[in-house]
């Protein structure tokens, strides 16, 4: 299947039977979350892969009690920067030059531009700007989870506050923003497998500018 008819196959899954999905299709799930653009490039957001069963059972109510999140393979949680300091700024530039191997003028003053700026803000919205930026990453991640034929659930419905202590986020900067669980759906047991997607026509959903 094309991508888009991979993109019609796909749906928020509600059931999940338990499968495992092969390492092989995760790390490109992960990578093509991990290869998204972000603002300045700065990434400013990690991925934790949790495939433990007992801290996936320590989430579980804490998310609606959604059952995705123990029959899943994988449960990926989009955690972001707490905020932005001059040390994971110069870290993402210097990574930069360190790869490209040299340093540019125009980049120099485009990081002493964010220097100036952001460290500046309030951590609230240096968050906020920092999980936007993990939003496009997990749009990345659930395209590809479609294109490799595994199923996913888009997920905000839970206690971020909850699982940054369960998984220990705080000590690392890190405050959770989306879970992602990653398996292949149990088709006897979810309602919306069969439902047609239903999304707006093109008219009503694309404006064009000539």
């Amino acid at each position: 299947m094309e991508l888009i008819e991979k993109l019609n196959w796909r749906f928020a899954t509600k059931a999940m039977n338990g499968q495992k999905v092969p390492q092989e299709k995760v790390d490109k799930i992960l990578e093509a979350a991990r290869l998204a653009p972000t603002s300045s490039g700065l990434q400013p957001f990690e991925i934790i892969v949790v495939t433990n069963q007992e801290i996936k059972e320590q989430i579980k109510p804490h998310a609606w009690n959604q059952p995705q999140i123990t029959d899943c393979s994988h449960l990926l949680v989009f955690a972001a920067w707490d905020t932005y300091t001059e040390e994971r700024i110069n870290k993402m530039f210097d990574l930069t030059n360190d790869i490209r191997g040299f340093k540019n003028e125009g980049w120099e003053n485009y990081r002493q531009m964010l220097l100036g700026t952001y460290p500046q803000r309030s951590a609230e919205e240096n968050f906020t700007h920092a999980a936007k930026q993990a939003y496009i990453s997990f749009g990345a991640a659930i395209i590809a989870a479609a294109f490799e034929e595994v199923d996913s659930t888009p997920m905000e419905g839970f206690s971020p506050e909850a699982v940054d202590e369960i998984l220990n986020l705080k000590e690392k900067g890190l405050k959770s923003v989306l879970l992602l669980p990653i398996g292949y759906r149990d088709a006897s047991n979810d309602w919306l497998v069969n439902l047609t997607k239903v999304r707006k026509s093109k008219e009503d959903f694309i404006t064009e500018v000539n």
